[in-house]
Protein backbone atom coordinates (compact mmCIF):
# COMPACT_ATOMS: atom_id res chain seq x y z
CA UNK A 1 0.00 0.00 0.00
CA UNK A 2 1.40 3.62 -1.25
CA UNK A 3 1.93 5.91 1.30
CA UNK A 4 -0.71 8.26 0.27
CA UNK A 5 -2.86 5.34 0.77
CA UNK A 6 -2.31 4.82 4.12
CA UNK A 7 -3.24 8.11 5.00
CA UNK A 8 -6.52 7.71 3.36
CA UNK A 9 -7.49 5.09 5.57
CA UNK A 10 -5.63 6.21 8.80
CA UNK A 11 -8.08 9.55 7.98
CA UNK A 12 -10.89 7.12 7.31
CA UNK A 13 -10.61 5.22 10.71
CA UNK A 14 -10.20 8.15 12.82
CA UNK A 15 -11.31 11.94 11.05
CA UNK A 16 -15.04 11.27 13.14
CA UNK A 17 -13.40 10.08 16.81
CA UNK A 18 -11.24 13.45 16.19
CA UNK A 19 -14.34 15.45 15.26
CA UNK A 20 -16.04 13.95 18.55
CA UNK A 21 -13.32 14.25 20.64
CA UNK A 22 -13.05 18.00 20.30
CA UNK A 23 -17.12 19.09 19.83
CA UNK A 24 -16.15 19.65 16.21
CA UNK A 25 -19.53 19.99 14.51
CA UNK A 26 -18.10 18.33 10.97
CA UNK A 27 -14.98 18.63 8.59
CA UNK A 28 -13.40 18.07 5.09
CA UNK A 29 -10.00 17.33 4.51
CA UNK A 30 -7.75 16.86 1.02
CA UNK A 31 -4.17 15.28 0.99
CA UNK A 32 -1.88 15.95 -1.83
CA UNK A 33 1.02 13.87 -1.96
CA UNK A 34 2.92 12.52 -5.03
CA UNK A 35 0.62 13.85 -7.51
CA UNK A 36 -2.22 12.21 -6.28
CA UNK A 37 -4.97 14.26 -4.01
CA UNK A 38 -7.52 12.36 -1.21
CA UNK A 39 -10.22 13.93 0.35
CA UNK A 40 -12.12 12.64 3.21
CA UNK A 41 -15.19 14.42 5.48
CA UNK A 42 -17.13 13.64 8.44
CA UNK A 43 -19.18 15.35 11.17
CA UNK A 44 -22.61 17.80 10.08
CA UNK A 45 -22.29 20.70 7.86
CA UNK A 46 -25.33 21.94 10.06
CA UNK A 47 -26.36 20.40 13.38
CA UNK A 48 -29.53 22.16 12.94
CA UNK A 49 -30.67 20.33 9.85
CA UNK A 50 -28.80 17.00 10.02
CA UNK A 51 -27.08 17.39 6.78
CA UNK A 52 -23.92 15.00 6.87
CA UNK A 53 -20.39 16.44 5.27
CA UNK A 54 -19.37 14.66 2.39
CA UNK A 55 -15.68 16.07 -0.06
CA UNK A 56 -17.67 18.46 -2.26
CA UNK A 57 -19.04 20.10 0.98
CA UNK A 58 -17.90 24.30 0.96
CA UNK A 59 -16.63 25.57 3.87
CA UNK A 60 -15.48 28.95 4.64
CA UNK A 61 -11.41 29.54 4.17
CA UNK A 62 -11.68 32.64 6.46
CA UNK A 63 -7.87 34.61 5.60
CA UNK A 64 -6.51 32.09 3.70
CA UNK A 65 -8.47 33.86 0.83
CA UNK A 66 -5.23 36.27 1.47
CA UNK A 67 -2.95 34.41 -0.94
CA UNK A 68 -5.70 34.50 -3.20
CA UNK A 69 -5.74 37.68 -3.24
CA UNK A 70 -1.97 38.38 -3.23
CA UNK A 71 -2.17 35.93 -6.70
CA UNK A 72 -4.86 38.11 -7.75
CA UNK A 73 -2.29 41.02 -7.50
CA UNK A 74 0.56 39.01 -9.04
CA UNK A 75 -0.95 38.40 -12.20
CA UNK A 76 -1.36 42.71 -12.57
CA UNK A 77 2.45 42.41 -11.55
CA UNK A 78 2.62 40.51 -14.62
CA UNK A 79 0.95 42.24 -16.53
CA UNK A 80 3.21 44.89 -16.02
CA UNK A 81 -0.12 47.15 -14.03
CA UNK A 82 1.12 47.33 -10.84
CA UNK A 83 4.22 47.49 -8.98
CA UNK A 84 4.69 46.68 -5.56
CA UNK A 85 7.33 48.98 -4.45
CA UNK A 86 5.09 52.01 -5.60
CA UNK A 87 2.60 54.08 -3.35
CA UNK A 88 -0.94 52.65 -2.49
CA UNK A 89 -2.17 56.64 -4.02
CA UNK A 90 -0.50 55.88 -7.32
CA UNK A 91 -3.28 53.71 -7.64
CA UNK A 92 -5.77 55.18 -5.38
CA UNK A 93 -5.49 59.08 -5.06
CA UNK A 94 -8.60 59.52 -2.47
CA UNK A 95 -7.12 56.61 -0.18
CA UNK A 96 -5.78 58.51 2.90
CA UNK A 97 -5.75 57.23 6.80
CA UNK A 98 -6.03 59.29 10.21
CA UNK A 99 -1.75 59.86 9.33
CA UNK A 100 -1.92 61.45 6.00
CA UNK A 101 2.03 60.98 5.77
CA UNK A 102 1.91 57.50 6.39
CA UNK A 103 -0.95 56.78 3.95
CA UNK A 104 1.00 58.82 1.21
CA UNK A 105 3.89 56.59 1.46
CA UNK A 106 2.74 53.13 2.00
CA UNK A 107 3.35 50.80 -0.38
CA UNK A 108 1.32 48.17 -2.30
CA UNK A 109 3.81 45.77 -0.80
CA UNK A 110 3.32 46.63 3.02
CA UNK A 111 -0.75 45.53 2.56
CA UNK A 112 0.48 42.27 1.09
CA UNK A 113 2.76 41.47 4.41
CA UNK A 114 1.25 43.27 7.08
CA UNK A 115 3.66 46.08 7.58
CA UNK A 116 1.46 49.00 6.24
CA UNK A 117 1.74 49.47 10.22
CA UNK A 118 -2.36 51.10 10.58
CA UNK A 119 -5.00 49.70 12.16
CA UNK A 120 -6.30 46.24 10.67
CA UNK A 121 -9.52 45.22 12.55
CA UNK A 122 -12.23 46.77 10.33
CA UNK A 123 -15.40 45.31 9.57
CA UNK A 124 -17.56 47.93 9.01
CA UNK A 125 -20.78 46.88 6.59
CA UNK A 126 -20.93 49.02 3.87
CA UNK A 127 -23.39 46.77 2.08
CA UNK A 128 -23.86 43.73 -0.72
CA UNK A 129 -22.91 45.63 -3.85
CA UNK A 130 -20.04 45.75 -6.32
CA UNK A 131 -19.20 49.17 -4.79
CA UNK A 132 -18.73 47.45 -0.74
CA UNK A 133 -14.75 47.27 -0.54
CA UNK A 134 -14.70 50.75 -2.42
CA UNK A 135 -17.35 52.42 0.44
CA UNK A 136 -15.07 50.62 3.30
CA UNK A 137 -11.41 51.88 1.70
CA UNK A 138 -13.37 55.25 2.06
CA UNK A 139 -14.04 54.61 5.96
CA UNK A 140 -10.44 54.62 6.54
CA UNK A 141 -9.80 58.32 6.70
CA UNK A 142 -9.91 58.67 10.38
CA UNK A 143 -8.31 55.25 10.76
CA UNK A 144 -4.48 55.82 13.70
CA UNK A 145 -1.10 54.53 13.07
CA UNK A 146 0.48 51.98 15.12
CA UNK A 147 3.96 52.61 13.69
CA UNK A 148 5.34 53.77 10.56
CA UNK A 149 4.73 51.69 7.07
CA UNK A 150 7.53 49.24 7.04
CA UNK A 151 8.44 49.19 10.37
CA UNK A 152 7.27 45.98 11.57
CA UNK A 153 4.66 43.24 11.37
CA UNK A 154 1.29 44.21 12.74
CA UNK A 155 -1.76 41.89 11.20
CA UNK A 156 -4.24 43.99 9.14
CA UNK A 157 -7.55 42.91 7.77
CA UNK A 158 -7.93 46.35 6.61
CA UNK A 159 -4.87 46.56 4.29
CA UNK A 160 -6.23 43.14 2.22
CA UNK A 161 -9.26 44.94 1.87
CA UNK A 162 -7.08 48.41 0.11
CA UNK A 163 -5.14 45.61 -1.77
CA UNK A 164 -8.26 44.39 -2.90
CA UNK A 165 -9.93 47.76 -3.59
CA UNK A 166 -6.31 48.36 -6.03
CA UNK A 167 -7.22 45.41 -7.76
CA UNK A 168 -10.53 46.24 -8.54
CA UNK A 169 -9.69 49.41 -9.88
CA UNK A 170 -6.95 47.75 -11.94
CA UNK A 171 -9.40 45.48 -13.50
CA UNK A 172 -12.07 47.62 -13.79
CA UNK A 173 -14.67 45.34 -11.86
CA UNK A 174 -15.23 44.23 -8.40
CA UNK A 175 -13.19 41.83 -6.50
CA UNK A 176 -15.79 38.82 -6.84
CA UNK A 177 -15.59 39.19 -10.56
CA UNK A 178 -11.53 39.34 -10.18
CA UNK A 179 -11.65 36.24 -8.50
CA UNK A 180 -14.19 34.17 -10.79
CA UNK A 181 -12.99 35.32 -14.06
CA UNK A 182 -8.84 35.31 -13.21
CA UNK A 183 -8.44 32.46 -10.93
CA UNK A 184 -11.91 30.20 -10.69
CA UNK A 185 -12.43 29.85 -14.22
CA UNK A 186 -8.57 29.51 -15.55
CA UNK A 187 -8.00 26.84 -12.62
CA UNK A 188 -11.34 25.05 -13.08
CA UNK A 189 -12.65 25.42 -10.12
CA UNK A 190 -16.18 23.29 -9.54
CA UNK A 191 -16.87 24.21 -6.37
CA UNK A 192 -15.98 27.39 -5.07
CA UNK A 193 -17.92 30.40 -3.82
CA UNK A 194 -17.04 34.42 -3.50
CA UNK A 195 -20.11 34.39 -1.38
CA UNK A 196 -23.84 33.23 -0.50
CA UNK A 197 -25.63 33.20 -3.41
CA UNK A 198 -22.83 31.00 -5.21
CA UNK A 199 -22.23 29.04 -1.71
CA UNK A 200 -26.38 28.12 -1.42
CA UNK A 201 -25.98 26.20 -4.80
CA UNK A 202 -23.87 23.44 -2.78
CA UNK A 203 -23.15 21.79 0.64
CA UNK A 204 -22.66 25.04 2.70
CA UNK A 205 -20.80 24.70 5.91
CA UNK A 206 -22.20 26.62 8.34
CA UNK A 207 -20.35 28.07 11.38
CA UNK A 208 -21.25 27.27 14.69
CA UNK A 209 -20.18 28.85 18.15
CA UNK A 210 -20.58 27.85 21.74
CA UNK A 211 -22.85 29.41 23.77
CA UNK A 212 -20.47 29.46 26.59
CA UNK A 213 -17.27 28.25 27.52
CA UNK A 214 -16.54 24.34 26.79
CA UNK A 215 -20.40 24.43 26.00
CA UNK A 216 -21.88 22.17 22.68
CA UNK A 217 -21.25 24.36 19.67
CA UNK A 218 -24.73 25.59 17.76
CA UNK A 219 -25.27 26.84 14.74
CA UNK A 220 -24.28 30.34 14.31
CA UNK A 221 -26.97 33.24 13.79
CA UNK A 222 -25.65 34.40 10.82
CA UNK A 223 -23.04 32.69 7.56
CA UNK A 224 -21.03 35.12 7.03
CA UNK A 225 -18.99 38.71 8.00
CA UNK A 226 -19.67 41.55 6.02
CA UNK A 227 -19.03 41.28 1.88
CA UNK A 228 -17.08 44.33 2.11
CA UNK A 229 -14.11 42.59 3.85
CA UNK A 230 -13.99 39.68 1.26
CA UNK A 231 -10.46 40.29 0.06
CA UNK A 232 -9.52 39.82 3.74
CA UNK A 233 -11.18 36.42 3.87
CA UNK A 234 -14.68 36.88 4.81
CA UNK A 235 -16.52 34.90 2.75
CA UNK A 236 -14.71 33.03 0.34
CA UNK A 237 -15.73 29.31 0.22
CA UNK A 238 -14.93 25.96 -1.32
CA UNK A 239 -14.03 22.50 -0.69
CA UNK A 240 -10.79 21.40 0.52
CA UNK A 241 -9.65 19.61 -3.01
CA UNK A 242 -10.94 23.07 -5.00
CA UNK A 243 -8.12 24.85 -2.36
CA UNK A 244 -5.26 22.61 -3.22
CA UNK A 245 -6.18 22.95 -6.95
CA UNK A 246 -5.23 26.59 -6.15
CA UNK A 247 -2.13 25.58 -3.97
CA UNK A 248 -1.20 22.78 -7.07
CA UNK A 249 -0.75 25.90 -9.19
CA UNK A 250 1.24 27.41 -6.97
CA UNK A 251 3.48 24.39 -7.02
CA UNK A 252 3.61 23.84 -10.94
CA UNK A 253 5.34 27.47 -11.98
CA UNK A 254 1.73 28.78 -12.22
CA UNK A 255 0.23 26.45 -14.83
CA UNK A 256 -2.91 24.96 -14.33
CA UNK A 257 -3.69 20.80 -14.48
CA UNK A 258 -4.70 21.80 -18.16
CA UNK A 259 -1.41 23.65 -18.96
CA UNK A 260 -2.82 27.49 -18.75
CA UNK A 261 -0.48 29.75 -17.29
CA UNK A 262 -2.39 31.72 -14.76
CA UNK A 263 0.72 33.31 -12.77
CA UNK A 264 3.98 33.78 -13.74
CA UNK A 265 6.91 31.34 -11.93
CA UNK A 266 9.09 34.11 -10.85
CA UNK A 267 6.00 35.80 -9.20
CA UNK A 268 4.93 32.82 -7.36
CA UNK A 269 8.52 32.20 -5.66
CA UNK A 270 8.79 36.18 -4.89
CA UNK A 271 5.55 35.41 -2.46
CA UNK A 272 7.92 32.63 -0.88
CA UNK A 273 10.44 35.18 0.30
CA UNK A 274 10.31 36.28 3.77
CA UNK A 275 9.55 40.40 4.03
CA UNK A 276 9.39 40.76 7.54
CA UNK A 277 9.76 38.23 11.02
CA UNK A 278 7.81 37.86 13.16
CA UNK A 279 7.97 38.57 16.90
CA UNK A 280 8.57 35.42 19.29
CA UNK A 281 5.04 34.06 19.78
CA UNK A 282 5.77 30.21 19.96
CA UNK A 283 4.70 27.64 17.71
CA UNK A 284 1.64 29.60 17.14
CA UNK A 285 2.40 31.64 14.41
CA UNK A 286 4.90 31.44 11.32
CA UNK A 287 8.02 32.66 12.11
CA UNK A 288 7.91 35.00 9.19
CA UNK A 289 5.72 36.55 6.47
CA UNK A 290 5.70 36.36 2.73
CA UNK A 291 3.70 38.01 0.16
CA UNK A 292 0.58 36.72 1.42
CA UNK A 293 1.85 33.23 2.76
CA UNK A 294 3.27 32.46 6.12
CA UNK A 295 6.84 30.88 6.58
CA UNK A 296 7.22 28.41 8.76
CA UNK A 297 10.77 27.44 9.44
CA UNK A 298 10.17 23.53 11.09
CA UNK A 299 12.19 20.85 11.77
CA UNK A 300 13.13 19.24 8.47
CA UNK A 301 12.32 21.29 6.08
CA UNK A 302 10.35 24.71 5.01
CA UNK A 303 6.50 24.98 5.09
CA UNK A 304 4.33 27.77 3.66
CA UNK A 305 0.32 28.20 4.57
CA UNK A 306 -2.08 30.06 6.27
CA UNK A 307 -4.74 29.90 8.54
CA UNK A 308 -8.62 31.09 8.28
CA UNK A 309 -11.03 31.64 10.91
CA UNK A 310 -14.58 33.39 10.38
CA UNK A 311 -18.07 32.88 12.35
CA UNK A 312 -17.69 29.68 13.71
CA UNK A 313 -15.58 28.19 10.68
CA UNK A 314 -11.70 27.37 10.95
CA UNK A 315 -9.51 26.55 8.20
CA UNK A 316 -5.94 25.40 8.34
CA UNK A 317 -3.34 25.06 5.31
CA UNK A 318 0.39 24.04 5.14
CA UNK A 319 2.49 23.17 2.23
CA UNK A 320 6.03 21.93 1.91
CA UNK A 321 6.95 23.20 -2.17
CA UNK A 322 10.10 21.01 -1.88
CA UNK A 323 8.32 17.96 -2.07
CA UNK A 324 5.23 18.47 -3.43
CA UNK A 325 2.92 17.81 -0.45
CA UNK A 326 0.02 20.01 0.93
CA UNK A 327 -2.74 19.54 3.05
CA UNK A 328 -5.82 21.48 3.48
CA UNK A 329 -8.39 21.38 6.90
CA UNK A 330 -11.61 23.01 6.94
CA UNK A 331 -14.28 23.06 10.03
CA UNK A 332 -17.40 24.54 11.64
CA UNK A 333 -17.19 24.78 15.04
CA UNK A 334 -15.94 23.48 18.37
CA UNK A 335 -12.05 22.94 19.38
CA UNK A 336 -10.44 22.46 15.71
CA UNK A 337 -6.81 24.15 16.64
CA UNK A 338 -6.64 20.47 18.60
CA UNK A 339 -7.78 18.35 15.35
CA UNK A 340 -5.61 20.07 13.22
CA UNK A 341 -2.20 19.43 15.23
CA UNK A 342 -3.26 16.02 15.95
CA UNK A 343 -3.68 15.43 11.66
CA UNK A 344 -0.62 17.26 10.58
CA UNK A 345 1.25 16.88 13.06
CA UNK A 346 1.09 12.96 11.70
CA UNK A 347 0.88 13.67 8.10
CA UNK A 348 3.69 16.07 7.72
CA UNK A 349 5.59 13.87 9.50
CA UNK A 350 5.10 10.71 7.33
CA UNK A 351 4.82 12.59 3.62
CA UNK A 352 7.70 14.87 4.50
CA UNK A 353 9.71 14.10 7.35
CA UNK A 354 8.49 17.63 9.18
CA UNK A 355 8.04 17.87 12.76
CA UNK A 356 5.53 20.87 13.81
CA UNK A 357 6.50 22.85 16.96
CA UNK A 358 5.00 22.29 20.28
CA UNK A 359 2.96 25.06 21.61
CA UNK A 360 4.31 27.42 24.01
CA UNK A 361 3.46 26.34 27.74
CA UNK A 362 4.50 28.71 31.07
CA UNK A 363 8.09 28.34 31.75
CA UNK A 364 8.76 29.67 35.89
CA UNK A 365 12.59 29.20 35.03
CA UNK A 366 12.73 32.65 32.19
CA UNK A 367 10.87 34.81 35.08
CA UNK A 368 12.74 38.19 34.58
CA UNK A 369 13.96 39.85 37.45
CA UNK A 370 12.34 43.74 36.15
CA UNK A 371 8.37 43.75 35.26
CA UNK A 372 8.67 47.16 34.70
CA UNK A 373 9.49 46.76 31.05
CA UNK A 374 5.34 45.72 30.48
CA UNK A 375 4.02 47.37 32.84
CA UNK A 376 1.10 49.73 31.49
CA UNK A 377 -1.81 50.23 29.38
CA UNK A 378 -2.03 49.63 25.71
CA UNK A 379 -4.59 50.17 23.19
CA UNK A 380 -6.00 49.12 19.66
CA UNK A 381 -9.84 49.73 17.84
CA UNK A 382 -10.04 45.80 19.55
CA UNK A 383 -9.67 46.65 22.85
CA UNK A 384 -8.28 48.01 26.03
CA UNK A 385 -5.65 46.16 27.52
CA UNK A 386 -3.85 46.81 31.23
CA UNK A 387 -0.84 45.12 32.29
CA UNK A 388 0.21 45.31 36.12
CA UNK A 389 2.46 43.71 38.48
CA UNK A 390 1.90 42.59 42.09
CA UNK A 391 4.12 42.13 45.41
CA UNK A 392 4.66 38.81 44.44
CA UNK A 393 6.52 39.41 40.79
CA UNK A 394 3.80 38.07 39.17
CA UNK A 395 2.46 39.83 36.01
CA UNK A 396 -1.56 40.41 35.11
CA UNK A 397 -3.41 41.20 32.19
CA UNK A 398 -7.09 43.05 32.12
CA UNK A 399 -8.42 43.20 29.07
CA UNK A 400 -11.49 44.61 27.30
CA UNK A 401 -13.25 44.21 24.28
CA UNK A 402 -14.54 47.76 22.38
CA UNK A 403 -17.65 48.20 20.34
CA UNK A 404 -18.55 45.00 17.91
CA UNK A 405 -15.91 43.02 19.80
CA UNK A 406 -17.28 43.66 22.88
CA UNK A 407 -20.52 42.23 21.56
CA UNK A 408 -18.91 39.02 20.20
CA UNK A 409 -16.99 38.20 23.43
CA UNK A 410 -18.66 35.58 25.83
CA UNK A 411 -17.11 37.63 28.88
CA UNK A 412 -16.58 41.14 28.04
CA UNK A 413 -13.77 41.84 30.40
CA UNK A 414 -10.70 39.08 31.28
CA UNK A 415 -8.17 39.35 33.71
CA UNK A 416 -5.47 36.42 33.12
CA UNK A 417 -1.22 36.51 34.78
CA UNK A 418 0.91 36.57 32.17
CA UNK A 419 3.61 33.76 32.66
CA UNK A 420 7.24 33.34 31.71
CA UNK A 421 7.77 31.47 28.41
CA UNK A 422 10.88 33.13 27.13
CA UNK A 423 12.50 36.32 26.38
CA UNK A 424 9.96 39.61 26.23
CA UNK A 425 7.04 36.65 25.70
CA UNK A 426 4.48 35.81 28.35
CA UNK A 427 1.69 33.40 27.63
CA UNK A 428 -1.82 34.02 29.20
CA UNK A 429 -3.03 31.63 31.83
CA UNK A 430 -6.89 31.56 30.99
CA UNK A 431 -6.53 29.45 28.25
CA UNK A 432 -9.30 29.34 26.03
CA UNK A 433 -8.59 25.39 25.09
CA UNK A 434 -7.27 23.19 27.33
CA UNK A 435 -3.70 23.41 27.21
CA UNK A 436 -3.43 25.99 24.85
CA UNK A 437 -1.71 29.39 26.55
CA UNK A 438 -1.89 32.47 24.04
CA UNK A 439 1.55 33.97 23.66
CA UNK A 440 2.31 37.69 24.31
CA UNK A 441 5.25 39.00 23.01
CA UNK A 442 6.71 42.64 24.61
CA UNK A 443 8.50 44.21 21.66
CA UNK A 444 10.28 47.54 20.99
CA UNK A 445 10.95 50.49 23.07
CA UNK A 446 9.60 53.58 24.16
CA UNK A 447 12.94 55.12 25.02
CA UNK A 448 12.10 54.58 28.27
CA UNK A 449 12.69 51.23 28.70
CA UNK A 450 9.19 50.41 28.40
CA UNK A 451 7.77 48.02 25.64
CA UNK A 452 5.92 49.86 22.83
CA UNK A 453 4.04 47.47 21.94
CA UNK A 454 2.22 44.16 23.25
CA UNK A 455 1.87 41.88 20.62
CA UNK A 456 -0.37 38.81 19.95
CA UNK A 457 0.40 38.84 15.88
CA UNK A 458 -1.38 42.04 15.96
CA UNK A 459 0.03 45.21 17.45
CA UNK A 460 -1.43 46.60 20.56
CA UNK A 461 0.49 50.72 21.06
CA UNK A 462 1.07 51.38 24.77
CA UNK A 463 -0.29 54.66 25.95
CA UNK A 464 0.33 55.48 29.29
CA UNK A 465 2.86 57.76 29.94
Amino acid sequence: MSKISEIETWLQENLAALLAEHQVPGAAIAVLADGEVIDHAAGLVNKATGVESTVDSVFQIGSITKVWTTTLAMQLVDEGKLDLDRPVVDYLPEFTLGDREAAAAMTVRQLTCHTAGFEGDIFTDTGVGDDCVEKLVATLADVPQLFAPGERFSYNNAGYCVLGRVIEVLRGKCWDDCLRDHLFAPLGLTHAASGPYDAIRYRAAIGHVAPSPRADPVPAPVWALTRSNSPAGSMLAMRPRDLLTFVRMHLNDGKADDGTQVVLPESLLAMRESQVEMPDLGGFFSNRWGLGWMLFDWDGGKVIGHDGGTIGQSAFLRVVPEQGVAIALLTNGGEPLHVYRAIFGKLLDELAGIKMPELPRPNPEAAPADLSRYVGEYSSMVADTVVTSDDDGRLWMERTPKEIFAELANAPVTKDELLPYRGDTFVASGAQLPGVYMPHAFVGDDDQGRARFIHTGRADRRVSR
